[in-house]
């Protein structure tokens, strides 16, 4: 992607990207982009419904944040309207079946088989995770974006 070309397309985006939309580390600025391309029409973003639990629990884990921030932080995410999914037998199945063929969590697995039944191109700021499964031609690393 050339840098300053416009994000564009459908993203199922794991919890490591979202979590950057509330602190600053690594690749926040390229994680603030898929967030202002979904306000701008530009992106349209699709998660498991596992994400509110899990970005939840990073939030409520970092010193820097209070509860009242991280209640603010989930409702910001529901309010935005992106697709929240609650998952279904195929996704769940094709989540075990991926789960075993990469040696991941089923919780990582999740995620992906949810791009892969939406279409969706999945992106992933966490390094070990991509790894395993970057022989799937729809998972991205966040830092290998350059918009």
């Amino acid at each position: 992607m050339e840098r300053n070309e416009k994000l564009r397309g459908d993203f199922v985006l794991d919890s490591s990207i979202i979590v950057k939309w509330f602190c600053d580390e690594e690749g926040t600025y390229l994680a603030l982009k898929f967030r202002d391309g979904y306000a701008k029409g530009d992106v349209n973003i699709a998660c498991p419904d596992l994400v509110l639990y899990e970005i939840t629990n990073a939030l409520r884990f970092n010193k820097k944040i209070t509860e009242d921030d991280v209640k603010n932080s989930v409702n910001s995410i529901i309010d935005m309207g992106i697709d929240i999914i609650v998952p279904t037998k195929t996704v769940l199945e094709s989540a075990i079946s991926l789960s075993f063929k990469y040696d991941t969590t089923l919780y990582d697995a999740y995620f992906i088989a949810l791009a892969k039944e939406l279409g969706y191109i999945f992106i992933t700021s966490d390094d070990n995770f991509f790894k395993k499964v970057k022989g799937l031609d729809f998972v991205r690393l966040l830092k290998d974006f350059s918009v």
